[in-house]
Parts: C-alpha cells; sequence; structure tokens
C-alpha cells in the first residue's frame, strides 16, 4: 500500500508538471538561457556520474565551454567565408558540381559494393565442401575393415597371392587375411594373428 501511494503521488504530480509545460502561457524551455549558480574547482563526483567521467569539475575554466551555444569565432568565419564563396557560384555551376560528386559517389559505392561481393564469393569458394562424407567413410571402412568388398578371388589366382603381384587380388587377399589363423610351425598356445599382426599376451613384447 505505500508504494501504490507513492506511485499515485508522483503520478498526480507529473501531471500537473505537463499539464503546466502544456499550457500556452508557459514559455518554451528552449529559449531560456541557463546559468550556473555554483561554481567549485573541487572534484563533484555527480557531476562525474552523469557524464560518464568526462567532466570531472563545474570550475570558471569549463563552464563556457560546456554551455555555449554558439560556434568558436573562428568556426563562424569559415561558416561566412563558404557562405559567402556559396553564393557567388551560379546555379548552372552549382548543378553540374552536384552532379560530378554524385557521381563520383556512385562510382565509389559501386567499387565498394563489388569488392564486398567478391569477398563474399571468395569466402564461400574456400568454405565450400570439396569431398563427399559418405565416400570417406565408404572407403576408410573398406580398407580398415573390409566393409563391402567380396571375398571371390579372380580366376587364374590360385589359394594364394604372390607379394607384390599388382592388381585387385591383393586387396581382397589383405582383405580376406583379416581373420584369425595360427601360425606354422607354432605352438598351440601361440597367440592367433589378426591383420598378420600377433595378438601380444600379457607382459610379452608383440611380433610383426
Amino acid at each position: 500500500p505505500s508504494v501504490l501511494d507513492s506511485f499515485a503521488l508522483l503520478s498526480g504530480q507529473l501531471n500537473t508538471l505537463n499539464k503546466v509545460l502544456k499550457h500556452e502561457k508557459t514559455p518554451l524551455l528552449r529559449n531560456q538561457v541557463i546559468i550556473p549558480l555554483v561554481l567549485s574547482p573541487d572534484r563533484d563526483e555527480e557531476i562525474m556520474r552523469q557524464t560518464e567521467g568526462r567532466v570531472p569539475v563545474f570550475s570558471h575554466e569549463v563552464v563556457p565551454d560546456h554551455l555555449r551555444t554558439k560556434p568558436d569565432p573562428e568556426v563562424e568565419e569559415q561558416e561566412k567565408q563558404l557562405i559567402t564563396d556559396a553564393a557567388r557560384i551560379s546555379p548552372d555551376v552549382a548543378q553540374k558540381q552536384i552532379q560530378s560528386l554524385n557521381k563520383m559517389c556512385s562510382n565509389l559505392l559501386e567499387k565498394i559494393s563489388k569488392e564486398e561481393r567478391e569477398s563474399e564469393s571468395g569466402g564461400l569458394r574456400q568454405n565450400k565442401q570439396t569431398f563427399n562424407p559418405a565416400d570417406t567413410n565408404a572407403l576408410v571402412a573398406a580398407v580398415a575393415f573390409g566393409k563391402g568388398l567380396s571375398n571371390r578371388r579372380p580366376p587364374g589366382s590360385g589359394g594364394s597371392v604372390q607379394s607384390g603381384q599388382p592388381g585387385a587380388g591383393g586387396i581382397i587377399a589383405g582383405a580376406s587375411g583379416m581373420q584369425q589363423v595360427p601360425m606354422s610351425g607354432a605352438p598351440a598356445q601361440q597367440q592367433p594373428m589378426l591383420a598378420g599382426v600377433q595378438m601380444t599376451q600379457a607382459g610379452q613384447p608383440g611380433k610383426i
């Protein structure tokens, strides 16, 4: 209830203030002059907070700059010179200069947009995928595990493939050789071979 009472009081005061400001007899605030009443060379933390650290003090040195409503005299002289130079130019010459400036700006915008398009297309080319992940996975599975390879040997290859013989027979033989077979002349307790590599017992080094 206390919060609601305070809110109702503030709302009523704001409505009253708005009515006063909107009244036709109230002068416009933009026509009023701000006069500094208190100037101090000491550091003011409240001003620091309101100005986000830009104005540490509100002294005689900074007041003319921060409460200035007109530009510097040098800037006023430059503006007067520019206005005088502009008044001397005829409308036709001014129109030609405007067209020339617009042409230069349009050419510059075209160059900028072209550079942006080229950079975007270059980035797309760099990010474009140059391989098929499914084919890569199938190839890796075929080489590592023999997945998808046929067990049939080509005619004339016999029961074994000679070492160094080129062709697909070596691949098929290598793929089919991934079954566990005992080594000839080895005792029965010896570990089986997996793809030509002897499985090591615990505590014994392996042999190729």
